[in-house]
């Protein structure tokens, strides 16, 4: 999902609203951050005020924890497109990732949908969101 409408201040940096008590969502977060040594990527939780301000902003239920949410250029970008972009962000041997864009938008997003919908069962998940550690909590926006 694009919107036409700008979502956020997004700064230089790209956002990424991620289910901060989800153990998968936050095993992809550790894996992302040594990968953009630069620190272009920036993260919240979707729990956090600004996450619930971006959702309600592009249009998702405020209960709705099923997606990730990139914000990039102020526009928010949902499921397999915010995957592949953050891909395309990391660069290198990642930004092959953004060939998933030949597969239909409707069959990645399915796919998405079933392996969000398990991830708890799957993953586990933690009590409270995820606390950064101090070399990277600058990264980390709330």
């Amino acid at each position: 999902m694009t919107t036409d409408q700008p979502i956020a201040d997004s700064d230089e940096h790209p956002i990424l609203l991620f289910d901060g008590v989800c153990n998968l969502c936050n095993s992809s977060i550790q894996f992302i951050i040594p990968r953009d040594p630069a620190g272009k990527l920036r993260f919240a939780p979707l729990q956090s005020d600004l996450g619930q301000r971006v959702r309600e902003a592009a249009g998702l239920s405020p209960d709705d924890l099923e997606t990730v949410v990139l914000v990039d250029d102020g526009n928010a970008y949902t499921k397999s497109d915010a995957a592949i972009r953050v891909a395309e962000q990391l660069g290198g041997i990642y930004r092959l990732l953004s060939l998933g864009r030949v597969v239909p938008r409707g069959v990645r997003d399915r796919i998405y949908d079933f392996v969000a919908a398990n991830r708890y069962d799957w993953f586990g998940q933690k009590d409270q969101c995820m606390i950064p550690d101090d070399d990277v909590s600058d990264r980390f926006i709330e």
